[in-house]
């Protein structure tokens, strides 16, 4: 009835064994579960390595390109800029603290996006941003933070910082003429 022999199931059934065992292997970088975890897990020892004023552990969580945008308008910072910038508040004790209150993660099979809410010394900021899988890790290649601001306390915000965002403004528009 059935032509195949003893070593031909032996074969067979070991194919499929390998095969299911591969999958296994990749199922880490890509199943729902495994990447959110994975993800909140790189964020908050980021955020941890910064409160501990880890300078190496802070930057070995980011890409070798990453950004980090700060809430001030002149806040954009390329990796390299960034740990210069950053490096005396490391050196001091004192980088930041910031501790997640809520956190949203969301991904495809080559990048994680998270929206977080933070608590932190400037009050409630929001913090956003991307990893990208480098080397095999989750790391922050993107992350931009923003101080959350009451919708009814805007107009007083707007006034507060008028005469600034004028000049940053000109500053701007100049820079792009």
């Amino acid at each position: 009835m059935n032509n195949c022999s003893f070593p031909t199931y032996l074969t067979m059934a070991i194919f499929c064994l390998s095969i299911g065992v591969s999958a296994q292997g990749t199922a880490t970088l890509t199943s729902a579960p495994t990447v959110v975890q994975t993800a909140s897990k790189v964020i908050d020892a980021w955020h941890l390595a910064a409160a501990d004023a880890d300078f190496d552990q802070y930057f070995s969580l980011m890409t070798q390109e990453g950004v980090f945008v700060g809430t001030d308008a002149g806040e954009h910072w390329e990796n390299k800029a960034f740990k210069s910038f950053s490096k005396p508040y490391f050196n001091a004790g004192k980088a930041w603290s910031f501790t997640s209150l809520e956190r949203h993660i969301y991904h495809n099979d080559s990048a994680v996006w998270f929206d977080e809410l933070l608590d932190t010394q400037m009050g409630i900021c929001r913090g956003s941003g991307v990893l990208e899988l480098e080397d095999g890790q989750w790391k922050i290649a993107h992350y931009v933070l923003s101080i959350a601001v009451p919708n009814d306390q805007v107009s007083k915000l707007l006034e507060l910082k008028k005469a600034q965002d004028s000049i940053s403004i000109m500053r701007l528009k100049g820079l792009k003429q």
